[in-house]
């Protein structure tokens, strides 16, 4: 196997960045960024650690994301598996990446910033959701945002239905957590899921 393992080589098989992609890149949100930033519902939020690095989905009704300002958006910690892997590592290395989706759109928003987590009584208040409050918010200070480029979803085709997979063909969940642990009881589990997931979504 050959591997690059240097900057000017990977430099000489791609060359440069055309002038838009270079172009698109600033360091606080235009309006243009900012509608399609508020239109989705879904991000992956990408932090590192001393482990190593950690990617999570995020998604909430309408806007996954409240932006305050220019150079601030606002992500509540919604229900999930308390693992807190995110939150962790924000603690320790403020570093973060976003990638938003849209649903319909190939166009998809990325953020790189820094994050603290914030436990403000007020500002946990102002995410009230069928009467209940995320434990903290994640306020992340914009340092780039640019759109990318849409042939990944393209390619993917991502939003066609004609190619959307059975779920029927997939492991569940509990068939997914027996295989790494034998005796963990997968019917249960699943049987249980799906009405747990929707009565625990805020």
């Amino acid at each position: 196997m050959t591997i690059i393992r240097s900057v000017d080589d990977l430099k000489a098989i791609y060359g440069s960045g055309s002038e838009a992609s270079n172009l698109k890149v600033t360091p606080f949100l235009t309006p243009e960024y900012r509608r399609m930033i508020e239109a989705a519902p879904f991000v992956a939020l990408a932090t590192v650690g001393p482990e190593g690095a950690d990617c999570s989905p995020r998604g909430d009704k309408g806007g996954v994301v409240r932006v305050e300002d220019e150079r601030t958006i606002l992500l509540p910690d919604w229900r999930g598996n308390n693992r807190v892997d995110s939150l962790i590592n924000i603690v320790r290395d403020p570093r973060v990446a976003l990638m938003f989706l849209v649903p319909g759109s190939n166009t998809t928003m990325r953020i790189n910033g820094k994050a603290v987590v914030s436990i403000a009584p007020e500002l946990l208040q102002s995410f009230e959701m069928d009467g209940k409050h995320p434990r903290t918010v994640i306020v992340i200070t914009v340092d780039e945002v640019y759109f990318q480029c849409a042939r990944a979803l393209m390619r993917s085709e991502l939003w066609n239905p004609d190619n959307f997979v059975d779920p029927a063909s997939l492991p569940t969940p509990g068939a997914m957590l027996k295989a790494a642990k034998q005796d963990f009881d997968k019917d249960t589990y699943d049987r249980e899921w799906p009405a747990r997931a929707v009565s625990t979504l805020w």
